[in-house]
């Protein structure tokens, strides 16, 4: 479990809607950092994972592995308003 990671829900689906490969999740949601008055009733904020662009890049199970943990930790990021950017400065891109 994460601290704070509330109303969270992860999901996976084939692929992105556009049917490319070249994305490996997706932060759906409202980060922490931009959030106004947040109470009951929402619907939660998702995080996708797209099984076929990541098994395109992984050769084996462990690579498979170590990918779905870094586009975790990613979208994670973004959940708690880290842009892009300051990701890829951490290594989690």
């Amino acid at each position: 479990m994460v601290d704070g990671l509330e109303n969270v829900v992860i999901v996976v689906e084939d692929r992105p809607e556009d049917g490319t490969l070249d994305l490996l999740g997706l932060y759906d949601g409202v980060a922490l950092t931009e959030r106004g008055q947040y109470g009951f009733g929402e619907m939660p904020d998702r995080i996708v994972l797209y099984r076929e662009p990541l098994l395109a890049i992984c050769d084996d199970l462990e690579s498979l592995r170590d990918e779905i943990h870094v586009t975790l930790v990613h979208e994670i990021g973004h959940f708690y308003g880290i842009d892009d950017a300051r990701l890829h400065e951490l290594g989690w891109a």
